[in-house]
C-alpha cells in the first residue's frame, strides 16, 4: 500500500468513524462507500474539512450491477479471422429488481493536497433509484448528474434541471441499463410516403458476438518481419 494514500484513508476513517465503508481497490488508490441518507453530509466534510479539502468533481458516473461478475465472451478459442459466436457463462437470470442493482460513483480530487478519493453509494430502491444531488456540494456534478440519470436512469433528488442530456427527448429506457437491448426498442426511418421521419419497432436481430482475437505468437517475432528496402 502506498504511504501517501494510506495516510489519507487513516485521516478519513478517522473523520469518519463508521460512516464510510473502504472498498477494495488498486494500491495507489482509496476508496469508500457511504450510505445515501449521509452522501450530503459526506460530500461537504471531505470537501471543507482542511486535512481533505476535496474541492473538485473530477468524475461522476452511474453504475448497473445487474450483470456483475457475469461473462458471456468467450474468447480463449475464438478464430483467428472474423468473429465467433459468444457464451453465457452463467445461467441462472440475474433478478433486474436486485437490492443495491444501482450505485452512484464519485472521483474526487482534491488541489489543495494534491489526493485523490472514489466515493461510491448505493441506491435504496431499486425499483425507483435515487440519491441526492450533490450539485450544492460540488457545482461541477450539474450535467454529471443529467447523464447518469439519462442513461441509467438514477433521479437526483434537489437537482436543479434533471432532463436528459444525451439522447432524444422522445428515447424510451435507458440505453446503459444491462436489461436495455443492444439493438433498442425503436428505430427511425424517413418514411417516402409520409413524407416525415418515423418510429417504428426495430426490424434488426439481435445477436451475440466476439470480436475477432489477435493472438501474439511466432508470426509478429521481429526477426520475421520483412526487410525494409532501402529508399
Amino acid at each position: 500500500m502506498n504511504e501517501r494514500v494510506e495516510a489519507l484513508a487513516l485521516i478519513v476513517e478517522a473523520q469518519f468513524k463508521d460512516g464510510v465503508r473502504r472498498l477494495p481497490s488498486l494500491a495507489a488508490e482509496v476508496a469508500y462507500e457511504v450510505d445515501a441518507a449521509n452522501l450530503l453530509t459526506v460530500g461537504r466534510t471531505l470537501r471543507d474539512a482542511p486535512e481533505l479539502k476535496f474541492e473538485m468533481l473530477m468524475d461522476l458516473a452511474g453504475v448497473d450491477y445487474l450483470h456483475y461478475g457475469r461473462d458471456e465472451w468467450q474468447t480463449s478459442s475464438a478464430t483467428r479471422s472474423g468473429f465467433s459466436r459468444g457464451r453465457v457463462a452463467r445461467l441462472d437470470t440475474p433478478d433486474p429488481d436486485m437490492a443495491g442493482r444501482f450505485g452512484v460513483t464519485y472521483n474526487l480530487l482534491s488541489i489543495t493536497n494534491n489526493q485523490r478519493l472514489r466515493l461510491r453509494v448505493k441506491c435504496p430502491d431499486t425499483q425507483e433509484p435515487v440519491v441526492d444531488s450533490v450539485v450544492d456540494v460540488w457545482a461541477g456534478a450539474n450535467w454529471f448528474e443529467r447523464e447518469a440519470f439519462d442513461l441509467f436512469g438514477i433521479l437526483f433528488r434537489g437537482h436543479p434541471d434533471l432532463r436528459r442530456i444525451l439522447t432524444d427527448y422522445g428515447f424510451i429506457g435507458h440505453p446503459f441499463r444491462k436489461d436495455f437491448p443492444l439493438i433498442g426498442n425503436v428505430e427511425v426511418k424517413y418514411d417516402n410516403e409520409k413524407k416525415r421521419v418515423v418510429y417504428q419497432p426495430v426490424s434488426i436481430t439481435p445477436r451475440v458476438l466476439v470480436p475477432k482475437v489477435i493472438r501474439h505468437d511466432h508470426r509478429y517475432e521481429p526477426a520475421l518481419a520483412e526487410p525494409q528496402l532501402p529508399r
